[in-house]
């Protein structure tokens, strides 16, 4: 099954901040939030921060270490034995991936991943997200996009 990634991050190459899947079919998403790195870029003070909690209720319980986020992304996953993980960002493929690796030489289990890069010209998930810079609220707004335009 395909599912959307979205991520916020401290500003360019900054931090992992938060990371959503979106599920191409079925209401299962998955959202973490980490702890906020300091200082914070400013623009992530005003634009992020705010709607980080922004999530239906149960779906966060609030910032989690980096070493639990990545292993519930592999519990979250690991019912797929063939999971395409599509993106919009190159920057939000970088941090998923970062995210899985745990320590030197280990990373989550997550077996075999597949990943698309969609190239959106034109289309912004801040545009026409419900909840702007939130991760989870854009990746629903990329699912949107790529199920009405793409198929």
């Amino acid at each position: 099954m395909r599912y959307f990634l979205d991520t916020e991050f401290n500003g360019f190459g900054g931090e992992l901040i938060s990371v959503a899947l979106v599920p191409e079919h079925g209401d299962q998403e998955f959202y973490a939030l980490l702890p906020l790195p300091e200082p914070l870029h400013p623009w992530v003070e005003r634009h992020v921060v705010p709607y980080l909690n922004s999530v239906p209720p149960g779906l966060s319980s609030g910032p989690m270490p980096r070493r639990q986020a990545a292993s519930e992304v592999a519990a979250y996953l690991a019912h797929d034995h063939d999971p395409l993980i599509v993106a919009d960002w190159p920057e939000d493929i970088a941090h998923f991936c970062s995210l899985l690796v745990t320590d030197a030489g280990d990373m989550a289990p997550v077996g075999n991943l597949k990943f698309e890069f969609v190239s959106s010209p034109g289309f912004s998930t801040a545009a026409v997200s419900r909840v702007p810079h939130n991760a989870l609220h854009d990746a629903r707004a990329l699912r949107e996009f790529v199920l009405r335009w793409q198929g």
